[in-house]
């Protein structure tokens, strides 16, 4: 056990991930639970997420770990409201992913060198507890931002429970943190929003959302998420938000004029050099493993499947790292992508399968 007691402050889908995880892997020996929404409150509960529901200022009193995974634009009101009641030594932490405007508001607010900034690149479509899984840090970078004023114990308080909860912990300044999020995180969801909204006014726009396929779905999924959660993002690393949309106008202003121009071998190498780059972009974003050896199953529509295709790779000793089913039409079949952490896990699952006369292959 790490801490005697936790204070989890939004035990939504990233809060609620935390509680799991410690208190299925014993790191906390009693978790309270805060959240606006009674309905959270009562899954976190219910699922051993929390042992306690309480309200602010009182939850964090006793505590000795305290994690903010409120909204970034919540977070210094938090402090404000809980910094009188905090124990002596308490360490606080936050998920937001924003770092310098926090990480300052809360060195002053504080005004004490307890807080260690966090933020764990992890997350799902589900929003709220709902959405909340206990692995869902496994092999995820968790980026912390200690500054010259941390106190060393408290980053190192934070820094075991990443390692404990099956994070990899990278340790980085709040300016190169607000810089590369919104270069990976923050602009793209931009660039998805922008998209939505831009088929949506077009005059075809809901006859076209009907029609719309993969690339479609795949380019603007994250603009689903949280609007309150991303408009405090946007306006919370405002700058560097805007820094990264130069570049991105930029490419697009570049992109148009060679469409415009119907210049072919521009537009080639744009897409060509695009398609590069892409490519080199590691198959497992989520965690260490830089490469994913995949393999495609074709099989009947039936109960049981997947199970039984499980069930043949863990008795030949194979390990499956992710498992997706990419296409089903009821009453036929469809087919099923395993991936495995090495190439030889992946020839063998593709003898293993062959040997049972079940159609597989490796993907490129």
């Amino acid at each position: 056990m790490m801490v005697e007691r936790c204070t989890i402050i939004g035990v939504g889908l990233i809060g609620g991930s935390l509680g799991l995880a410690l208190n299925e892997r014993g790191l906390a020996g009693h978790i309270c639970g805060v959240d606006l929404h009674r309905e959270n409150l009562d899954m976190a509960l219910a699922a051993g997420a929390i042992n306690e529901i309480a309200e602010l200022p009182e939850a964090v009193t006793g505590a000795d770990l305290v994690i903010l995974a409120a909204p970034v634009g919540a977070t210094p009101p938090i402090l404000r409201q809980i910094k009188d009641y905090l124990q002596p030594g308490a360490v606080i932490t936050d998920v937001g992913s924003t770092k310098q405007d926090v990480v300052a508001r809360a060195e002053e607010i504080l005004d004490s060198n307890c807080f260690v900034g966090g933020h764990p690149m992890a997350g799902a479509e589900t929003a709220g507890f709902a959405g909340a899984d206990p692995y869902l840090f496994e092999n995820a970078f968790y980026l912390l931002t200690p500054t010259t004023r941390t106190d060393p114990t408290a980053l190192g308080l934070v820094r075991g429970m990443v390692d404990a909860i099956g994070g990899v912990v990278m340790e980085m300044t709040p300016r190169e943190h607000d810089l590369m999020t919104a270069a990976i995180s923050h602009l793209p969801h931009f660039v998805a929003v922008a998209t939505v909204a831009a088929v949506a006014g077009m005059p075809v726009g809901e006859r076209a959302m009907a029609l719309a396929a993969g690339g479609f779905r795949d380019t603007t999924r994250v603009a689903a998420g949280s609007p309150r959660m991303w408009r405090d993002i946007f306006l919370s690393n405002r700058k560097q938000v805007l820094q990264a949309l130069e570049y991105f106008q930029n490419a697009v202003d570049e992109l148009k004029a060679a469409v415009y121009r119907k210049d072919e071998e521009k537009l080639m190498n744009i897409l060509t050099g695009a398609s590069a780059t892409r490519r080199k972009l590691p198959l497992r974003p989520k965690g260490y493993l830089p490469c994913i050896y995949e393999i495609v199953v074709t099989v009947p529509d039936r109960p049981g499947i997947i199970a039984m295709l499980a069930g043949l790779l863990g008795e030949a000793g194979i390990n499956i790292s992710e498992i997706e089913i990419l296409r089903a039409r009821e009453g036929y079949g469809g087919t099923i992508r395993i991936g495995f952490a090495t190439v030889e896990e992946q020839e063998r699952a593709l003898q293993v399968l062959r040997n049972k006369d079940i159609k597989c292959r490796r993907k490129g």
